[in-house]
């Protein structure tokens, strides 16, 4: 199923209406859809629901914003281009007091809009038109994310079919034998395997691994992740684990 942003079409195959059964969550996750689009948020409430979770809808950002203090959504689906305010200040009134994850659901395309939103502290961006299973598996991994003892609980190891990462002893293991990272390339390294799954921007890892002062040496993160997937990667032209989000930034897939 493909929903479109511009044109307000749905499309959908025979026969592939969501059904409740398969990925639905095992206790009700409330989720706050923010979209002054009908169509669009009709296709998320009927997705939604068929998966047995709790759905509140804001057409506007202010409305939103008091839905989901009065709510408290688990995870939030927001559209940037909302009637009455940008939907990077709904991002930034939300972090103000909460650490829900938020989805960007936006027909911005430009790099520097979505190194905004996730900038100003969304957890993931996803462009219309989007598929409806793609969406859905970004919002049961944020879910997964948050919940406690979830993917976002910090672990001491980090296992993928290839390579096993020893946060605690600061150890990468590949096939059985130590593998040698350089010290930036273990910060780099670190900071992904911390959020699996979790869209890393460019600007949060220059800065978290070369410092405050570093925001915009893209070239940096292209040599050093060349270099990380050569050393971990089965096969590092078509990467695995250590994912490239175009012009937005970065993301680790165990």
């Amino acid at each position: 199923m493909t929903v479109t942003g511009n044109e307000h079409l749905i499309t959908r195959k025979a026969g592939s209406m969501p059904q409740p059964s398969g990925g639905q969550p095992r206790t009700p996750v409330r989720v706050l859809v923010v979209d002054d689009e009908p169509q669009i948020v009709r296709a998320l409430v009927i997705n939604l629901r068929a998966r047995k979770y709790e759905v509140d809808a804001a057409p506007d950002g202010a409305t939103a914003l008091q839905l989901a203090a009065a709510r408290h959504p688990d995870v939030v689906v927001l559209d940037l281009g909302l009637p009455d305010m940008d939907g990077t200040e709904v991002i930034k009134g939300l972090r103000g007091w909460t650490r829900v994850p938020i989805i960007v659901l936006s027909a911005r395309q430009a790099s520097d809009e979505k190194v905004e939103a996730l900038d100003a502290g969304a957890d993931d961006y996803v462009t219309k038109p989007f598929g409806m299973d793609e969406l859905l598996a970004r919002l049961r991994a944020a879910v997964r994310r948050a919940a406690p003892g979830g993917d976002g609980e910090e672990a001491v190891t980090v296992e993928t079919d290839s390579f096993t990462v020893d946060l605690a002893a600061k150890k990468v293991n590949r096939d059985g034998t130590d593998v040698r990272l350089t010290p930036t390339e273990w910060h780099l390294l670190e900071v992904l395997v911390r959020t699996p799954g979790r869209l890393v921007s460019q600007k949060q890892l220059l800065q978290e691994v070369w410092g405050p002062a570093y925001g915009t040496e893209t070239n940096y993160l292209r040599v050093y992740m060349a270099q990380l997937r050569r050393k971990l990667e089965a096969d590092p032209a078509h990467p695995r684990h250590f994912i490239t989000e175009p012009g937005m930034g970065y993301r680790f897939e165990p």
